[in-house]
């Protein structure tokens, strides 16, 4: 299994900032990236085809976007389908982040939809999952984690589709972009129980899912951070605005 390591850049950078970045990255990792590692870059949809020719034929650096709706074409403005992201060079696509749950109030059902219809359509889906600072004050991670995977992943149609690839994403809603970073031990925690539910849904693919974590990784805490048990990955957003820290990151 490779190490992942995402960089969710959200709504930043232009067409000429996120090719100008996308290429100091290929510069500096090019290389100097671990074999066992791959990076991907999630731009602003205006900027997929500038990331996709700065990144065309290099090594260990891939290309996904951050959102998608779950139809093939339609009278949906505002959105783009799977197929465009393909066409756009895309293999990889996040369902379910935190941002989307909360500030646009995506239910655990769109987000069901979304997963499974990306993975049909050939993208490796990567599902977000995580839990509040209330409901951790509340001791309803595991509550939390439990429904929004479930909600997910447990049913034929995703079963049949995990031949695209599967990969789920734990970020404290409460450590992202707030500088704030989980404890080791709940990390460790966190991740134990995304593992054992994965397990329990995937039948015989659970050990084999990649899970990343979110949440103010930056270059001080990434080997820390992955040498935990059960992380496979990061998804960073601040940090992966700029090439330097963010290629310190994917060295880490």
């Amino acid at each position: 299994m490779r190490t992942l390591i995402a960089a969710n850049w959200k709504m930043h950078l232009t067409r000429s900032q996120a090719s100008g970045t996308a290429k100091e990255l290929v510069g500096q990792l090019e290389g100097n990236l671990p074999a066992d590692r791959e990076v991907l870059i999630l731009p602003p949809f205006t900027s997929l085809e500038a990331v996709s020719g700065a990144i065309a034929g290099k090594s260990g650096f891939s290309l996904g976007a951050q959102d998608f709706y779950p139809a093939e074409e339609g009278a949906y403005t505002g959105e783009v389908s799977p197929s465009m992201l393909l066409d756009a060079g895309c293999g990889y696509a996040l369902a379910g982040h935190s941002e989307r749950r909360h500030f646009f109030r995506e239910s655990d059902e769109l987000v069901a939809e979304k997963l499974v219809y990306g993975l049909e359509k050939g993208l490796h889906m990567i599902l977000c999952v995580g839990e509040t600072l209330e409901e951790r004050k509340s001791n309803a991670v595991k509550e939390v984690l439990s429904r929004q995977l479930r909600s997910a992943l447990d049913g034929e149609r995703v079963q049949n589709a995990l031949a695209t690839g599967l990969s789920v994403a734990y970020e404290p809603v409460w450590a992202i972009g707030t500088g704030e970073v989980a404890r080791p031990e709940d990390i460790r925690e966190a991740h134990a129980m995304v593992r054992q539910e994965l397990t329990a849904l995937l039948s015989g693919k659970g050990e084999q899912t990649g899970i990343l974590y979110g949440g103010s990784v930056k270059p001080d805490n990434i080997s820390q951070i992955l040498g935990i048990d059960n992380v496979n990955g990061v998804l960073v957003g601040g940090a992966s605005l700029k090439a330097d820290s963010f290629s310190a990151i994917a060295r880490g």
